[in-house]
């Protein structure tokens, strides 16, 4: 496929300007982007994706990101700025109408070394939320093995550091373990630029009592507790049997939501993370009795998620309560008002959640979000670090560290002697919402309009919208687009075919690739597949005959 077409910079921000200038100066090796979520890593990894491919200093490009869904939502962003990627292929060679692929880790995890004999040194890899990729762990080694001959590695991350404190392939650490950016745009730096919104968190406290096998403790976040009864504590506020604890949290966060409506922003969303799918639907229950509304709700285990997000995303509704589907790489700008339900309290974890509510919206003012969530300890420490720059020092992990702020420490036996689980039964909840930690003062708007970038709205997606190039300067439909539009129209004219003359589609499509010279169709380029429709539609009319 030719090289894309040289575009303006119109619509990129300064420090997207300034991270593509970095990047002029890049050889080869890795480089890690560390932007914070919403900032708009998407766009200068596409323009330098075209720069590289235009200049001849690369032959194909390979994006690898976390799911299935991202990969096609990256190819439809990318094909808005010229650059043509295949979403879900098999191998790193396009097709001859793409200039590259777009795959998940897992995809490439399953064969690495497939990946790695057709890899080139002309290879440019984008590693989209690249501290996925853990040295020593799965998708970490088998992206190493799969792409060492890359001649370049672009590493993406709103968050490059991993929970468990392992290094990052391709990651630069300095001699204390501090990761090193090529490129550091921060949250703080986000939101003094309007690129992003600020976040209120508004942490609710109160009494709180359990049962731990025969004792019945109670206390209040501001209680010193052994780890096991702080987790119980923490899993009783966020307790959905409880009447005056979480039901109580979501009936203010709902108040919170329909006073920003009431403010202007007419389809502003609210979001709530729940631990798991069980869980989730009885919050759903909890906010229908709000609300008076079925709230939308998205479990990653669920075939059509991606879709129901996708809906919620372009759509109106007030709520969605969430299990795994908003972590990162989710892109719902109308989001002002989050419940933060969830049993994982990691670092990262907690940030890519507040990532969820920092999107602006084009032509709005840069307002204020709200993050409810329990006093605990833990996410207190993170709400107070939550602006600082994402910089993390590797540290060796002890058993006391061990999955430390998302699940009960385990206890220390002698040699021997069982391990008996105490009984666990939250008993009752009175909490109230406790002064915001951060932002604005309650009712204060603040901050100037948001730039004006124009992307479409028709399409909604998880990749960064408004990272697209400008509408004047964007290709027309990308070549994903045309090629799943042909390939619908090719097969619903076969059935056509069928259903007129009998023939098995077997035998009309073994006629079809021999026509066009491919051994199966989806080898078939654009102008391949244009001409497998004009044929059918002439077998249809009879113009052949």
């Amino acid at each position: 496929m030719p090289a894309p077409r040289r575009t303006p910079d119109a619509g990129l921000r300064p420090w997207q300007v300034r991270a593509l200038e970095t990047m002029d100066r890049w050889h080869g090796g890795s480089f890690l982007v560390s932007a914070a979520p919403g900032a708009g890593k998407t766009r200068p990894s596409i323009e330098v994706a075209k720069r590289l491919l235009r200049q001849g200093k690369v032959t194909r490009v390979v994006l690898v990101c976390p799911t299935t869904p991202l990969t096609r939502q990256w190819a439809l962003a990318a094909g808005r700025g010229g650059l043509h990627l295949m979403p879900d292929a098999e191998g790193p060679r396009p097709p001859r109408d793409f200039h590259g692929v777009a795959v998940t880790y897992a995809r490439i995890a399953s064969n690495p070394q497939s990946w790695a004999r057709a890899c080139a040194p002309g290879t440019l890899v984008i590693a989209d939320e690249a501290h996925h990729l853990g040295e020593e762990l799965a998708w970490g080694e088998s992206f190493t093995e799969a792409f060492k001959a890359a001649g370049r590695w672009l590493l993406l991350s709103g968050t490059p550091f991993r929970s468990d404190a392992a290094a990052i392939s391709g990651v630069t650490y300095d001699r204390d373990g501090v990761c090193v950016p090529d490129v550091s745009y921060s949250y703080a730096d986000a939101v003094k630029d309007g690129v992003c919104r600020p976040v209120a968190f508004v942490t609710y406290d109160g009494t709180l009592s359990w049962r731990s096998g025969d004792d019945v403790i109670e206390a209040g976040f501001d209680t010193v507790l052994t780890g096991r009864e702080a987790s119980r504590r923490y899993r009783t506020a966020i307790s959905t049997e409880l009447p005056d604890g979480l039901p109580r949290i979501l009936h203010e966060a709902h108040a919170k939501l329909i006073g920003v409506r009431a403010e202007g922003h007419r389809d502003a969303g609210g979001l709530v993370v729940a631990a798991d799918g069980t869980h989730a639907r009885k919050i759903a229950g909890l906010l229908h009795e709000v609300t008076g509304k079925a709230p939308t709700v998205v479990l990653h285990t669920e075939a059509a998620a991606a879709k129901t997000l996708q809906a919620f995303t372009a759509g109106r509704e007030e709520w969605i309560v969430a299990v795994n589907m908003v972590s990162e790489g989710v892109d719902v700008p109308r989001l002002r008002v989050g419940v933060y339900a969830t049993a994982a309290k990691t670092p990262l974890i907690f940030r890519q959640i507040v990532g969820r509510f920092v999107r602006t919206i084009p032509g709005r003012p840069q307002e204020l979000s709200w993050l409810y969530l329990p006093a605990d300890p833990i996410l207190r420490d993170h709400a107070a670090n939550v602006e600082a720059e994402l910089r993390h020092v590797l540290r060796l992990r002890t058993d006391d560290q061990d999955g430390a702020g998302d699940k009960e420490p385990r206890e220390r036996k002698p040699p021997g002697e069982p391990v008996t689980q105490l009984e666990f039964v939250p008993l009752a909840a009175d909490v109230a919402p406790q002064m915001a930690l951060f932002g604005p003062p309650p009712g204060v708007r603040g901050g100037s309009a948001a730039p004006r970038v124009s992307f479409p709205r028709s399409f909604p997606t998880a990749v960064d919208a408004p990272d697209v190039a400008p509408e004047s300067e964007r290709a027309g439909p990308s070549a994903f687009e045309r090629r799943a539009l042909l390939r619908d129209k090719r097969h619903a004219l076969v059935a056509e075919l069928r259903r007129r003359d009998g023939r098995q589609p077997r035998e009309i499509n073994a006629w079809l690739n021999r026509e066009v010279g491919v051994a199966k169709v989806a080898d078939a380029t654009l102008e391949q597949l244009e001409r497998c429709c004009a044929l059918l539609l002439d077998e249809l009319t009879g113009a052949r005959r």
